[in-house]
């Protein structure tokens, strides 16, 4: 059996308004959702805004499956992360305390369902994460850096030098041996700190604070511990390689006893690994993954992989033969801002198969799939995106969070047997009664080589096809990644606005096969600008658009194509263009992450120049004549400004082309999704008043050279 869930579709009432960009400061996220071991309630992180401070604050909820409402568990103001003990009783999670009106590092705390107060279970210097529960319940295992110890200076050398000096200046000059330094979010990585695994049991009275126990020490970060089965040992996950940014992803997993001896190599596996989990008889293991193939892909679809639990097992890949993502989502900026985890692959009770998301077509929904055969069949169906899972340990209950086009997120109760599914929270319930929020229609239309391309088309709120719309296309990034079935705000309040949206997935994006996301290798930008014109001209056909008016917009592999595109056709009136690359050679040299195995350029810039040269959109900037808007966040390490927005922006500006650029402070690539909730609401007011500017003639001084 499967669950077809049915959500009831948006409905225009006189009473209802329209949304507007500061509802953001209203919306209510949830994350991470955790069941009991007895499947009797779910505990989830909730998010919402703190207008006052302008960030996001978290604490955490519950609610009981059997209904009733949810009801607030701890105070926050960032508290994430929450684990059940084995037996119901305990809660441990994270806290980022706050100290003189700043947050330090986050550390475990624990909390008694019985009622209480949350005790702290680490100091950490620098903080603790990954908490996972020993079978027993008596310990957590977690993941915690520590500096790299020097050797020790000879007794009584180190006290005999320091005497009568002052204490030395500690210099903040950063010295760089690695081509990746620095990471988009986390900003400079310090090489001195490394993940390790520690282990700290549980207090045996209160107000003990227990010393924790390093397990795993070494020059190479460790991370994503768990237990075997019967708790003997501790398995994690490392790759031990000094530079690995040479060569394609590779994972080794590992195996310790508790004491940190008799370490042993389980398996290497050559390709991104992500969660792995144990049969209930802890003889198999399984995970999603990627594998790395060669020749080096630019896409490589994630499949689902078993292995026996035994050192030098090879991993069999159970959906070799299945053409969907493994483990995929859908692309939307209402996830929670905060505290959100993936969810692991689920074994059944007996052992027979397996549970896992799949997105599939702009969708995301639970597929079951058999553990000796890899037969996938699906377990819920609909118009939606399935954003986190969490099951009871033999696998008969499952609560989801789902997320529609209308409906940022709720938690569902899901019975496996009987596919049933009940409706657990309504978070956002009382704003969205308020608003009038439209379905999108969801089109297929051919593109110029007779490939098939999924859209969707929002319109405005009281849609008169008799009437001629302002348009904007929006451009996802990735390139591979996917738009669908899931909450983005800014559809829906540039429809709210009186815009006619397209939103595409052209060639290269994910939820449609392997051939399909990697058909863009070395083409890319290219072929998918095509589909994307091909799309534009499907929804000129209708004849409800003001071919006058059309926009277009996207931020990074978006914003790559909204560069691309304005260079090679004149048809928008304006366009938006979002933490994007213009210059790909300077993006080589300077992203967050490295090009050094050729996934979208065959050779390094100085080895083939022409090739960067042709896909570059600043080699085209002669041919533009659209007035553009740049959008960059100043700490953007993943496409650094110069190299997009900011050359551009320049060339433009010599060729008196009408041109902006708006600058976001303390903002990283993640500014639309989780940025500052002002900066958010900044972001889309700025784009929206470009395209008013220039697609409805509306008078926006601020954009005048002064």
């Amino acid at each position: 059996m499967m669950a077809v869930m049915i959500w009831p579709s948006a409905q225009f009432g006189a009473q209802k308004r329209l949304i507007t960009e500061t509802d953001l400061f209203k919306f209510v996220w949830i994350a991470d959702p955790q069941i009991s071991p007895d499947g009797s309630k779910v505990i989830f992180v909730r998010n919402w805004v703190n207008q006052k401070a302008d960030r996001y604050d978290t604490a955490l909820w519950v609610v009981p499956t059997g209904g009733g409402p949810a009801r607030q568990l701890t105070a926050g103001p960032r508290d994430s992360s929450p684990r059940w003990s084995p037996d119901g009783r305990w809660i441990a999670f994270i806290r980022s305390a706050e100290k003189e009106g700043r947050p330090q590092p986050p550390q475990i705390y624990l909390l008694s369902f019985d009622g209480g107060e949350a005790q702290p279970l680490t100091e950490m210097t620098r903080g603790a994460a990954g908490i996972e529960w020993s079978p027993d319940g008596k310990t957590i295992a977690f993941a915690s850096s520590e500096e790299l110890k020097k050797s020790a200076p000879a007794e009584g050398v180190e006290a005999k030098e320091k005497q009568g000096k002052p204490p030395e200046r500690v210099s903040d000059v950063r010295v760089i041996t690695r081509a990746a330094y620095r990471s988009n979010g986390p900003g400079y990585i310090n090489p001195k700190f490394k993940s390790h695994i520690w282990t700290v049991s549980l207090p045996s009275t209160a107000g003990e604070m227990p010393k924790p126990k390093q397990i795993t020490k070494g020059n190479f970060d460790e991370g994503n511990a768990t237990w075997s089965p019967d708790g003997s040992r501790l398995y994690f996950v490392a790759n031990r390689v000094q530079e690995p940014y040479y060569e394609q992803p590779h994972t080794d997993l590992f195996s310790v006893a508790l004491d940190g001896s008799d370490e042993k190599k389980v398996l290497g596996f050559d390709g991104g690994m992500r969660d792995y989990t144990f049969s209930g008889d802890g003889r198999r293991i399984a995970f999603g993954g990627v594998d790395a193939v060669k020749p080096v892909q630019s896409y490589t679809q994630p499949d689902l992989f078993v292995m026996s639990n035994e050192i030098g097992a090879k991993p069999r890949n159970l959906t070799a033969g299945y053409d969907f993502d493994i483990g995929g989502g859908i692309g939307g900026d209402q996830r929670a801002p905060r505290g959100g985890s993936p969810s692991a692959v689920i074994w059944s009770r007996d052992g027979k198969s397996l549970i896992v998301n799949v997105a599939e077509h702009g969708r995301a929904n639970l597929k079951r799939i058999d553990a000796a055969t890899g037969k996938v069949e699906p377990l819920t169906t609909g118009d939606h995106e399935i954003v986190a899972y969490t099951s009871t340990p033999d696998a008969s209950k499952m609560v989801l969070l789902v997320s529609t086009s209308v409906n940022i997120g709720d938690l569902f109760l899901f019975d496996t047997a009987s596919a049933r599914m009940t409706r657990l929270t309504s978070v956002n319930e009382e704003l969205f009664s308020q608003i009038n929020l439209t379905d999108p229609e969801e089109i297929w239309y051919t593109s110029f080589d007779g490939r098939k391309i999924q859209g969707w088309i929002q319109k405005p709120p009281n849609f008169d096809p008799s009437k001629k719309y302002p348009f904007i296309l929006e451009i996802h990034g990735g390139p591979h990644s996917a738009y669908g079935f899931t909450f983005t705000h800014e559809f829906q309040w540039m429809a709210a606005k009186g815009y006619v949206v397209l939103y595409t997935n052209p060639r290269g994006s994910t939820s449609y096969g392997q051939d399909f996301g990697n058909i863009i290798q070395y083409n890319y930008p290219g072929d998918d600008h095509k589909d994307l014109m091909a799309g534009v001209d499907e929804v000129l056909k209708r004849g409800y658009i003001d071919e006058k008016r059309l926009g277009v917009t996207g931020g990074s592999g978006g914003g790559v194509l909204t560069n691309w595109a304005v260079g090679h056709t004149n048809r928008f009136a304006a366009a938006v263009s979002q933490r994007s690359i213009a210059d790909w050679a300077g993006f080589w040299y300077t992203a967050d992450f490295t090009l050094f195995t050729p996934t979208w350029f065959r050779a390094a810039p100085w080895e083939d120049p022409q090739d960067f040269i042709n896909r570059s959109p600043i080699t085209f900037i002669k041919n533009v004549t659209t007035p553009m808007m740049f959008i960059e966040g100043e700490v953007d390490y993943r496409t650094p400004p110069a190299e997009g927005g900011e050359a551009m922006f320049r060339g433009l500006k010599y060729r008196k082309i009408p041109t902006v650029m708006v600058r976001f402070p303390n903002e990283s690539h993640e500014l639309s999704r989780s940025g500052a909730p002002w900066h958010r609401i900044e972001r889309l007011q700025h784009i929206l008043n470009w395209f008013d500017k220039y697609l409805q003639d509306k008078p926006v001084k601020i954009y005048d050279v002064e």
